[in-house]
């Protein structure tokens, strides 16, 4: 796994992307996130095809807190079963990449 992960997951409103944004970033499990919204979805669900607007919540981190990311992004998601999903950033500037590592690992978590 890389070094560093930029982990992405929706939501059916713009409250409930920032409330996530703050609470992971506040438990210092992402270092920065940013809401982009809102977004025409496609998907399937409950074997039925739906489209739907949401708001996307970007969240940067450290590989080495994905797990704990994960976990607090599925307890506290409004949705049974979200998308959470991570991409490796296979480069970025040095001073951001080490800001991303020490924000997420001088901060407690939750």
């Amino acid at each position: 796994m890389a070094d560093f992960l930029q982990v992405s997951t929706a939501t059916e409103n713009r409250e409930q992307a920032v409330e996530l944004a703050r609470i992971v970033v506040t438990a210092g499990l992402a270092a920065g996130a940013q809401v982009i919204g809102p977004m025409v979805s496609a998907f399937w669900h409950a074997g039925e095809f739906g489209t739907g607007e949401e708001w996307q919540v970007l969240l940067k981190t450290h590989s080495t807190r994905y797990s704990d990311l994960e976990a607090h992004l599925l307890a506290h998601h409004p949705w049974r079963n979200p998308e959470v999903s991570a991409v490796e950033i296979v480069a970025g500037s040095a001073a951001y990449l080490r800001w991303v590592a020490t924000t997420t690992d001088s901060l407690p978590s939750e």
